[in-house]
C-alpha cells in the first residue's frame, strides 16, 4: 500500500509540474486569477477536486 501511494504521489508531482514547465506565463496568470478570489471561491475548488478524486478513486477501484 506505502508503494502505491508514492507511486501516486510521484505521479502527482509530475503531472502538477508540467504547466509550470510547458507554459510558465499562462501559470502565472492563473494564480494571478486566483488572488482575486474570495475564500469561500477558493474553498468550493479544493471541495471539488477532492471530491473528483475521490469518485475516481472509486470508480477505479469499484
Amino acid at each position: 500500500m506505502t508503494e502505491t501511494l508514492l507511486a501516486a504521489l510521484a505521479l502527482m508531482l509530475v503531472i502538477e509540474g508540467l504547466m509550470p514547465l510547458l507554459s510558465p506565463s499562462a501559470w502565472r496568470e492563473v494564480f494571478q486569477r486566483l488572488l482575486t478570489f474570495s475564500d469561500g471561491q477558493i474553498r468550493f475548488i479544493g471541495l471539488a477536486s477532492s471530491l473528483l478524486g475521490l469518485l475516481s478513486l472509486w470508480l477505479l477501484w469499484a
